[in-house]
């Protein structure tokens, strides 16, 4: 590739590997912002394979201005050129030729009592746990989602509890016979986190046995529902269908929804105990959420109510939440806004060529919408708006308070010292505006010298040729300061954070699923930052807050090992580990936090997020006067002898 004043956006290739309606992997090198001039240079991608692979797209691509040439283009599989590979026949499975209900599940559910809802949250413990356990289906031999129709409208036929249970039994017996398991281990006496079966064990006699029976010959290995990532270990849920054509499903299809939800996080989800609320009360609660649906938002909203209750900032409805994205309004004001000091506060302009229009300034409190205070509407909001905390949830409701589908909205604002006041503000479509959801793109250089002997350095922007300069250029400051508020365009944990370590050191360790044994979370070894001989002697700050999300925390904790360093700044997004998409019916995508993170002691990092040192938040004056506050006082700690 070769490219030619490209600014504004990135050069890349792209790749994407689409299966089961959906796309299964993915990467257009947008992280690796490739930028500016450069001459013909040769750039790879690589992804793992997944088995449901239907197709394979490759492309280059140019976003923002500039030019870009492609050339010599060569796609390969473990190494081998798709070109030369002879074509094989793919043997279909079982669950993969079933398609009875491909029109509809024909399943009506309405009027729901007590019973009904108890019924229904039993069988989806019993469906999601035979999903995960019961060897005929982790070969493939069932379509467990069209199965789950087929049994339906005769468990909804049993009359007592006592005719249920045997419905039940019946049902496991004609799966196929289940062999005595010799690879079945007992949970690990040391695990993290273990199988919950305290629901198993609350079941008459004979239901309680037949599901120990399964539980205690489980599959093993290989899985047609679920895999482990390789060198990874989050959560590879395989063969959902997403049924992208069915944008508001019918009662059956909800009602799956909500089952295949409610058992992925319930198996491999490895922060459910951390939650505010018992997950075991959540299927109940959403059955009749999921079923009374009365449309497609309602449904949405359904969704992303119950993906917000696992409180992980990776959880959001990523994909398919287009009544949702209606409902919050397509016009959007021509000011950025933040939560400074529990109040909405102007920070920005998104087009400086409003400025003068707008009514507004930097550092003005906006108080009310149409007539509604600010705390009102995020009171009746914030459940849609999914996070591991409030920080962050608050971030991401704040960029859509000032939405709406008409192209005014009436405000209330405090500006300097006055009385509240009254302004219209007009409100323009989003591609008018440059809009920007946390903070400004910028190409500019990643570090620079401040005053004082002090090195800066951006993650925004970071490239891995800078790492050499960056130590070459500041080994003699007296400090450097990292900026992770935003997300590192490069991964710098091991070639950056080496450089503050004198002697070989622990920053970090997982917790793992386990296919074999399902809701069982094991941890890793310590993983270690390397000494590279060279050691920076001067203090390191590195500046944190609500923006800091994901790879800027593990980033962050990988500095935290650093011999003389000092974290600074707000509570961050708390959602770390590699991610794991999620499909649900409908078209809808979402994703969860895949492993566990941890500090080599044992401490968490999801939901607290990083805790910095020392607590420095913004302040609404310090807003009004154009100052970072986090900056100065990052430079204060390094003046200071």
């Amino acid at each position: 590739m070769k490219i030619k004043n490209v600014e504004n956006g990135f050069a890349g290739l792209l790749l994407r590997v689409d299966g089961n309606g959906s796309s299964l992997a993915f990467d257009n090198m947008q992280n690796q912002n490739i930028t500016g001039t450069r001459d013909w240079q040769k750039y790879t991608i690589s992804l793992e394979y997944p088995e449901e692979a239907e197709n394979i797209f490759i492309a280059g691509i140019l976003s923002g201005k500039g030019d870009a040439w492609f050339d010599d283009f060569v796609l390969s599989i473990d190494g081998k050129n798709v070109q030369t590979l002879k074509e094989v026949e793919k043997e279909l499975s079982k669950a993969q030729l079933d398609k009875e209900f491909d029109d509809g599940s024909l399943i009506e559910l309405s009027n729901l009592k007590e019973k009904d809802i108890r019924n229904l949250e039993l069988l989806g413990r019993v469906w999601g746990f035979l999903k995960y356990h019961h060897p005929e289906i982790a070969q493939g031999n069932y379509n467990w989602d069209y199965e789950l129709f087929r049994v339906l409208p005769n468990y909804f036929e049993t009359k007592n509890d006592n005719e249920r249970d045997n419905f039940i039994i019946n049902w496991i017996n004609l799966l196929g016979e289940i062999k005595k398991c010799k690879k079945c281990k007992p949970t690990a006496e040391n695990a993290f986190l273990k199988p919950d079966l305290t629901w198993i064990e609350k079941q008459n006699e004979d239901l309680k046995n037949k599901l120990l029976y399964v539980y205690n010959n489980r599959s093993q290995g290989k899985h047609y529902y679920i895999g482990m990532t390789a060198n990874v270990g989050n959560p590879e849920f395989k063969n959902e269908n997403p049924y992208s054509n069915m944008p508001y499903p019918d009662d059956g299809f909800r009602l799956l929804s909500l089952y295949r939800y409610w058992n992925m996080i319930n198996y491999f989800f490895p922060y459910k105990h951390l939650m505010d609320e018992d997950w075991n009360k959540k299927l109940s609660e959403y059955i009749p959420l999921f079923i009374n649906a009365k449309d497609e938002l309602e449904y949405e909203l359904a969704a992303i109510q119950i993906i917000g209750d696992i409180q992980d900032t990776h959880a959001n409805l990523w994909g398919g939440a287009d009544k949702i994205d209606e409902w919050k309004g397509v016009n959007y004001a021509p000011v950025h806004v933040r939560f400074i000091e529990n109040q909405l506060v102007v920070t920005d302009y998104y087009n400086q060529e409003l400025k003068n229009e707008v009514g507004l300034k930097i550092g003005d409190i906006i108080t009310e919408i149409n007539g509604m205070p600010i705390q009102e509407i995020v009171k009746e909001k914030l459940r849609y708006y999914p996070a591991s905390n409030l920080p962050t949830r608050l971030r991401d409701i704040s960029a859509d308070l000032l939405r709406s589908n008409s192209d005014r909205i009436d405000i209330v604002f405090v500006t300097g010292n006055s009385n509240h006041q009254k302004n219209t503000l007009k409100l323009y479509p989003k591609d008018s505006l440059g809009i920007y959801r946390w903070y400004r793109k910028s190409d500019n250089k990643s570090f620079k010298m401040l005053d004082n002997n002090i090195g800066y350095v951006t993650l925004q922007t970071i490239k891995e040729e800078d790492i050499p300069k960056i130590k070459s250029e500041f080994k003699d400051t007296k400090g450097i300061i990292i900026d992770i508020r935003n997300y590192p365009s490069t991964f710098v944990p091991f070639s950056l954070g080496s450089y503050f370590v004198s002697s070989s050191t622990p920053f970090v360790k997982f917790t793992n699923g386990n296919v074999d044994n399902p809701g069982e979370f094991t941890f890793t070894s310590n993983i270690e930052i390397p000494s590279q001989g060279k050691t920076y002697n001067g203090k390191l700050v590195v500046l944190v807050n609500e923006l800091s999300q994901s790879q800027a925390e593990y980033t962050s904790m990988a500095f935290r090992a650093g011999d003389n360093t000092t974290i600074i700044g707000s509570t961050t997004a708390g959602a770390d580990g590699n991610v794991s998409a999620i499909r649900l019916p409908g078209g809808l995508r979402t994703m969860i936090s895949g492993i566990g993170v941890n500090y080599p002691n044992g401490e968490g990092t999801q939901r607290v997020g990083i805790v910095p040192d020392i607590e420095v938040q913004p302040t609404i004056e310090g807003i009004k006067q154009g100052k970072d506050e986090l900056l100065e006082k990052a430079i204060e700690i390094i003046v200071k002898e």
